[in-house]
């Protein structure tokens, strides 16, 4: 398999060689920097729903990084379910450093100058479109 010439897809296939499955560290990191998120998942059975979740928003993360074929959209729609379930804006956008973290985490030396500059631009990106998404919603535009 030839490694992909994205550094955000490039991140996520060193990471899935590295490590089985990003749920646990991408939870037990998003629980310490936030605690408060910790609440808004259930007790017993939450598991499936993080790591559907997950893998929902790396597919998201994908699709914004490299063909934006459709999947990104996801991000923006999901904006406002997590609005309805009381989760605030700035968690959710932490939600996908969380993510960089992780992987940062996990890469170690693996972790590339080229990597990090993408996933900065990737998680400015991200905000970018969420602020302008709420710009549209205050301004009454689409």
């Amino acid at each position: 398999m030839t490694p992909s010439s994205n550094p955000i897809e490039r991140s996520f296939e060193l990471a899935a060689a590295a490590c089985d499955d990003l749920t646990p560290s991408v939870y037990r990191r998003l629980f310490r920097e936030h605690p408060e998120a910790q609440a808004m998942f259930r007790t017993e059975g939450g598991e499936p729903v993080k790591g559907s979740m997950l893998q929902l928003t790396i597919e998201a993360i994908l699709d914004f990084a490299g063909e934006r074929r459709g999947h990104f959209r996801l991000i923006e729609s999901e904006v406002f379910s997590h609005d309805a379930y009381g989760t605030p804006r700035e968690l959710f956008v932490a939600f996908f450093a969380v993510i960089a973290d992780s992987l940062r985490e996990i890469l170690g030396e693996q972790w590339t100058t080229e990597i990090d500059a993408a996933w900065h631009k990737l998680l400015g990106d991200i905000e970018a479109a969420i602020v302008l998404q709420q710009k549209h919603l205050v301004d009454g535009r689409p």
